[in-house]
């Protein structure tokens, strides 16, 4: 089985300017995610996507392969990252002259992420031969059942209701959950590890199907860095438990 890994990075970063290359613990980001991808000694290939020489460059440097720069119609604020994913997938097999089964993607705003948390999901999708994509999530903080509200014509409401059935009657209203223990459980996607078979990463632009995985990180590892504070915050936590990376 032939399992390439992707990262990517473009340069026009809004949330962080150069995100990819801000440096923690002397490593830029980028090279982070690079040394894990390698570190699990899981892929085939590690090969990153971006539109920046500049990125292309660090990413050679620390160890994964880049050859091609991504199209700027796959690299502005409102791209889809499955295409760019995608767009480096046919590359790679272009290059490489074989075929993938699995594409692993890392998302390198998750430097807290671990090795054996991208072991752990690619085992949990090789093991289900019926997923065919899987991510990675954490635990929600909050539940658009219990405490998320929306304003919609300056009326103040829960984000999602549910419907509860009437025991007696055939009918059924819409209620809400008074208790957080008793709401549905749901998770934030934590925007770390993504997994696809090759026939679904080829052929579908949608992210959610019927047979689509997750995989349960916890949230002390589920940081996604989005803006400077988020940024702050990894820094602080690898400072104050005096961990590395590595």
């Amino acid at each position: 089985m032939n399992i390439l890994c992707t990262i990517c990075a473009r340069g026009g970063s809004k949330g962080v300017v150069n995100k990819a290359l801000k440096n923690i613990q002397g490593i830029p980001l980028i090279g982070v995610t690079i040394k894990q991808a390698l570190s699990s000694k899981l892929f085939d290939e590690v090969i990153v996507s971006t539109d920046s020489k500049k990125i292309q460059k660090t990413a050679i440097k620390f160890g994964a392969k880049s050859w091609f720069l991504r199209p700027k119609i796959l690299s502005n604020d409102y791209s889809s990252k499955i295409l760019a994913i995608r767009h480096a997938f046919m590359q790679s097999e272009k290059y490489f002259k074989k075929n993938f089964d699995i594409c692993v993607d890392l998302d390198i705003t998750s430097p807290l992420r671990n090795i054996d948390d991208i072991k752990k999901a690619l085992k949990l999708f090789l093991k289900d031969k019926k997923i065919k994509n899987l991510f990675s999530v954490c635990e929600a903080r909050r539940n658009p059942y219990f405490n998320m509200v929306e304003v919609k014509n300056r009326k103040v409401s829960i984000v999602k209701k549910y419907k509860k059935k009437n025991n007696l009657t055939s009918s059924s209203r819409w209620s809400s959950f008074y208790r957080r223990q008793s709401a549905p459980k749901v998770f934030d996607m934590n925007a770390s590890i993504y997994i696809w078979r090759r026939s679904r990463l080829l052929k579908s632009n949608a992210l959610f199907s019927k047979d689509t995985g997750i995989f349960l990180m916890p949230q002390e590892r589920s940081i996604d860095i989005d803006s400077y504070f988020d940024f702050f915050l990894v820094k602080q936590i690898l400072k104050n438990e005096n961990k590395k990376f590595f």
